[in-house]
């Protein structure tokens, strides 16, 4: 592994998470997920993505869904105690999280937001988020990510 740490990696070592850390070839431009999963030669059902939307409320809220699906937007909403959700502009992220597109962690943003996890998270051994940079992932245990992110789990994703 390359040794220069995200902000991620540093939070997980602050809680005494243990996590492997992966790194694929890159360039400026996000990778999606399905890519990803595909160059680090990991199951695609464990790679999540991690999502930030505003709730009709005005509060935001973060979503982490595996890479091949997408967010159910009704379900996110009911999730997130919300009558309804829309994903943020690509152009709020940075500001919001302190993440690009393509490097956003559930883990270490700027604030802590609510946050809720696709719950086919609770069938894997392991999840793969992203690092908070692009080209880097963690794996950890699901239950550890839970509890960091005090996430809670729902169904969130499309049929």
């Amino acid at each position: 592994m390359a040794s220069d740490k995200t902000n991620v990696m540093r939070v997980l070592e602050q809680h005494k998470i243990a996590y492997t850390a992966h790194e694929y070839p890159h360039g400026k431009e996000a990778v999606d997920g399905v890519s990803v999963s595909k160059l680090l030669g990991l199951n695609v059902d464990q790679v999540f993505k991690t999502l930030v939307a505003r709730g009709r409320s005005g509060s935001f809220h973060v979503f982490v869904i595996p890479v091949a699906k997408e967010l159910d937007l009704k379900k996110a909403a009911k999730a997130a105690g919300e009558k309804s959700v829309e994903l943020v502009h690509v152009k709020e992220l940075l500001g919001l999280t302190g993440y690009v597109r393509g490097g956003c962690s559930p883990v270490g943003m700027k604030k802590a937001f609510a946050t809720v996890f696709d719950e086919s998270v609770n069938t894997i051994p392991t999840v793969i988020v992203s690092a908070g940079k692009i080209g880097y992932q963690i794996e950890c245990a699901p239950a550890d990510l839970i509890a960091l992110t005090r996430a809670k789990t729902a169904p969130i994703t499309t049929d």
